[in-house]
């Protein structure tokens, strides 16, 4: 990684730069049985045309607020870096009425309606699949997201010092989210280049972030992303470690 990357978005992009064919997000779902593996390329790319629809679609600028109302899963990943590449603060879980737009998976739905801005609704089905009918007051990320450019320019440079995160009410710059990932990378045993953590922590502490999504950005990591890990008996979590080369875990 690149030791000048002050944001999220940058160590994204450091990361496409370096290797872009390997894998960055391996999620599993033990619920539903559902896997899907994002290269660094094919994750950089969700992000790009998620960013596109915040900022041209949406009409998100820096400094506006973004609750987002999701589990931990891919499509969560892939919106905390779209908020980071455009310069909104991300705000995990945070109160919809408060915010100037809203992100909601299917079971938060009646919350969001809070939101008086722009409401995007996630079906969070197998491959990105869209809702049978879009909720009413909501726009269906699945519909929108395919047409959005493959490539992302902000059109104002993101302030690395500006309020990038809230999660468990604590508030992050875009810098302070890099730092800290950086320097707990390795009391996670992500150790740099190689390092695969196993993570079966929700995404609403700094702690699920980290190890599911942040941590691994930083050091040239991956991540196995698992929703509903508790599903999944001992015998065949071992079976997962093995097969997914995992070199720590989190849960």
């Amino acid at each position: 990684m690149n030791a000048t990357d002050r944001t999220p978005a940058d160590l994204l992009s450091s990361a496409l730069a370096a290797d872009p064919g390997r894998p960055l997000v391996t999620f599993y779902d033990d619920a539903t049985g559902e896997r899907v593996e994002l290269s660094v390329a094919t994750f950089a790319n969700w992000v790009a045309k998620t960013a596109n629809l915040l900022q041209d679609e949406l009409s998100a600028e820096p400094g506006d607020r973004v609750a987002l109302l999701l589990p931990a899963h891919w499509q969560t990943a892939v919106w905390l870096l779209a908020c980071a590449s455009v310069g909104v603060l991300a705000d995990v879980d945070g109160q919809p009425g408060a915010a100037d737009l809203v992100v909601s998976g299917p079971d938060t739905l009646e919350a969001a309606r809070a939101c008086s801005g722009p409401r995007v609704a996630l079906a969070l089905r197998p491959l990105g699949g869209r809702f049978p009918q879009t909720p009413e007051g909501f726009v269906d990320y699945a519909v929108e997201v395919p047409g959005q450019g493959d490539r992302f320019v902000p059109y104002a440079p993101v302030d690395p010092e500006e309020p990038a995160l809230i999660v468990a009410g604590r508030e992050f710059s875009a810098a302070e989210v890099v730092e800290r990932a950086r320097a707990e990378a390795s009391g996670l045993g992500l150790i740099g280049p190689g390092s695969r953590i196993l993570s079966g922590l929700p995404y609403d502490t700094w702690e699920g972030l980290n190890a599911g999504l942040y941590g691994p950005l930083a050091t040239g990591g991956s991540v196995v992303l698992c929703r509903n890990l508790e599903r999944l008996g001992d015998e065949a979590l071992d079976k997962r470690v093995e097969s997914e080369r995992v070199t720590a875990i989190a849960r």
